[in-house]
């Protein structure tokens, strides 16, 4: 296993052009993330003069750390838990709300190996984007492979979407 987020040309050629229209639209960019555990921002901050349209990213594994940095309410992870739509999208608005970014994308989910259930199996993934003062959506996949392949089909499917919120 790597110990570390592997450099990926595919991935890189998906942030060019997620950050080409970010710089187009005079926007910036915040990510919060809990399956991969920040490379999303990895990802895009590997692009020379990212600075000019990533803000910041946030990873957030925990509980507390979803409540204390995003203001995750804690009877939405309660009652929902930590990998539903309702928790990505008070995810994505806390990013927003807990930066100067215009732009956001918040993903929860289950990479695996273990922490599967019955009716949120490993490669379970909620992605939710958001748009300061309009577009907002999320979305549900269902990935496919290991804990890398999950996480690298999270990013891909994360920066992808971010065309709608730009649109």
């Amino acid at each position: 296993m790597p110990s570390h987020i592997p450099d990926d040309p595919a991935l890189h050629a998906i942030a060019l052009e997620a950050g080409a229209r970010l710089r187009a639209g005079h926007h910036m960019l915040v990510t919060a993330e809990s399956c991969t555990g920040g490379w999303i921002a990895k990802v895009v901050t590997d692009i020379a003069g990212s600075s000019e349209w990533f803000d910041c990213g946030m990873a957030v594994y925990s509980y507390e750390a979803k409540q204390a940095m995003l203001g995750v309410h804690p009877q939405t992870l309660e009652v929902h838990g930590a990998v539903s739509r309702e928790t990505a999208i008070e995810m994505v608005s806390g990013a927003l709300v807990h930066s100067g970014a215009s732009v956001a994308v918040a993903v929860t989910g289950i990479a695996g190996p273990g922490g599967g259930s019955a009716d949120k199996p490993v490669g379970t993934v909620w992605i939710a984007w958001k748009r300061r003062g309009g577009y907002a959506r999320a979305e549900l996949f269902q990935f496919d492979g290991d804990r890398e392949a999950v996480r690298r089909q999270t990013v891909a499917a994360a920066l992808r979407g971010l065309e709608g919120a730009l649109a």
